[in-house]
């Protein structure tokens, strides 16, 4: 049996977080990006609209691994307005979401309000200046609910318009480029 593989991959915009998809439109998905060894899987998920740093494997305990250790996610989000303290300090302390119809009090996290990280330009674009200001929040998760970052910053009035996550775990994404892939020995979390 060979040795398994892993990778680090910057999911662009506007691609599932998968392999396959049965429904009839037609998506974007990882296998158009890099020609990974089959079985290959994505180790948890970011939306189609949102970009950055995904752990893909052909171990399964590997995946499961890495779920299961509660493993902080760290995100770049891209805020519709100037956001505010009170709404940093909301954040931080927990705020309550909708999820599966159920309310839903976030943990606590970490989160700071950061200068433009200064990433390529997404290839939709995001929206023209004279809507208003935007700003940008690092937000740290140790929890991944579905679309919880969005949901969170909307929760406090400030919705997200860019979404990107730069770390899992002790794995940055660092100068990964949009679309690039990086093939690693193991993930050091």
């Amino acid at each position: 049996m060979s040795a398994h593989q892993h990778f680090l991959l910057h999911k662009p915009y506007g691609y599932l977080s998968q392999f396959i998809y049965e429904l009839k439109r037609k998506k974007k998905l990882l296998g158009e990006l890099y020609d990974f060894p089959e079985g290959t899987m994505a180790i948890g998920r970011l939306d189609e609209d949102s970009e950055g740093l995904l752990l893909l494997t052909t171990d399964g305990l590997m995946s499961e691994l890495v779920r299961s250790k509660k493993v902080t996610k760290e995100y770049y989000a891209q805020v519709d307005g100037v956001i505010t303290e009170e709404a940093i300090e909301k954040l931080k302390k927990g705020v309550e979401i909708g999820f599966d119809g159920i309310r839903y009090v976030t943990n606590p996290c970490n989160a700071i309000k950061i200068s433009d990280p200064g990433f390529e330009p997404r290839s939709k674009k995001i929206r023209d200046e004279r809507h208003g200001p935007t700003s940008w929040i690092s937000i740290t998760l140790n929890e991944g609910k579905f679309r919880q970052v969005r949901k969170m910053t909307s929760a406090v009035g400030f919705p997200t318009l860019r979404l990107v996550r730069v770390r899992v775990g002790n794995v940055h994404l660092d100068n990964l480029k949009s679309g690039e892939v990086k093939e690693v020995g193991q993930f050091s979390l």
